[in-house]
């Protein structure tokens, strides 16, 4: 299916929609694979302009790439992965759901585990993670992995409760940040590391918190709700703007006032999304057996390397 091209894309419900030029891309979008039982995690590499991404109940790693075009598996069995994101020295942190743990992979290959465990009882299935400009690692970590055998194994929750975690890039301590998710998704910082938000998925809710200290959140709030669906991975641009996968909904793009001012029209349901490309302004897209990318006018957050 590669090279398959969607027409009637973007759906304009704002005028700042327009005036952001985020519209302004490509006018169809190209499906560059569609061989997944359910796709996640998208993560483009610039040191290698390699895309890679999850295929969780396959339970496999695949790589796209873009010079040649060549899809191939990037690691398999990967544990189930679901999110994929990169540390401030390139390195590939990954949150295994099927192993319960976040790791990261070293320059050599080698996995390094930096949290399985929280007060000594293992972890839920990591969802997602994020890298702060400190080296932080910030995930979530909801139930998904063991509720049934299909995207992991299924499981008594030890905790007992899905919540999001900041590990110490000092210290390796793995500490609880933000509580009160039905299923924690998606998560990301605003450009200014001044604010995270979070999807949970299963409140149909992105809920904002305010970063204080560098290491700590306060004032959660509502940012934006659906009341029919909920949503999975958030990304920001370099505007601030946030952009959700919204399942069958397509992608939708938020203002930072958190009014929801255009969507893209996807023909699968939307499980993640991420920026990439040299210019960091190809947008990939994973939608349930398919991979999707856009060429666009709007510009993902400044890489963290």
């Amino acid at each position: 299916m590669s090279g398959d091209l969607v027409k009637n894309l973007y759906e304009v419900l704002d005028e700042r929609f327009l005036t952001g030029r985020c519209a302004n891309g490509d006018a169809r979008l190209e499906r560059l694979y569609s061989d997944c039982r359910w796709a996640e995690g998208p993560l483009y590499l610039p040191a290698w302009r390699q895309l890679i991404w999850s295929d969780i109940p396959n339970d496999r790693l695949l790589r796209w790439d873009e010079t040649t075009g060549v899809i191939g598996v990037f690691r398999s069995p990967a544990g189930h992965v679901n999110g994929n994101t990169l540390d401030r020295e390139g390195r590939l942190v990954s949150c295994e759901q099927g192993n319960r743990r976040v790791t990261r992979t070293e320059h050599d290959g080698r996995l390094t585990v930096l949290a399985d465990r929280f007060e000594g009882k293992r972890l839920n299935s990591p969802n997602d993670a994020v890298v702060r400009s400190d080296g932080s690692v910030w995930f979530t970590d909801p139930d998904f992995g063991i509720t049934s055998d299909y995207e992991g194994h299924r499981a008594e929750s030890e905790i007992g409760t899905c919540d999001v975690y900041r590990i110490d890039p000092v210290t390796g301590g793995v500490h609880r940040v933000a509580d009160g998710f039905g299923g924690p998704n998606g998560l990301v910082f605003s450009p200014d590391e001044k604010l995270l938000y979070v999807a949970d998925t299963k409140a149909g809710q992105i809920r904002v918190f305010d970063v204080q200290d560098d290491r700590a959140l306060s004032q959660g709030r509502v940012f934006a709700e659906r009341a029919d669906d909920g949503f999975d991975n958030i990304r920001c641009d370099d505007q601030g703007r946030l952009w959700a996968a919204a399942f069958a909904d397509g992608v939708h793009c938020y203002h930072p006032d958190g009014t929801l001012i255009g969507k893209l029209q996807v023909p699968e349901p939307v499980s993640n999304i991420a920026f990439g490309g040299p210019k960091n302004n190809r947008l990939f897209i994973t939608a349930t057996t398919s991979l999707y990318s856009l060429m666009m006018s709007v510009t993902g957050l400044p890489r963290v390397l």
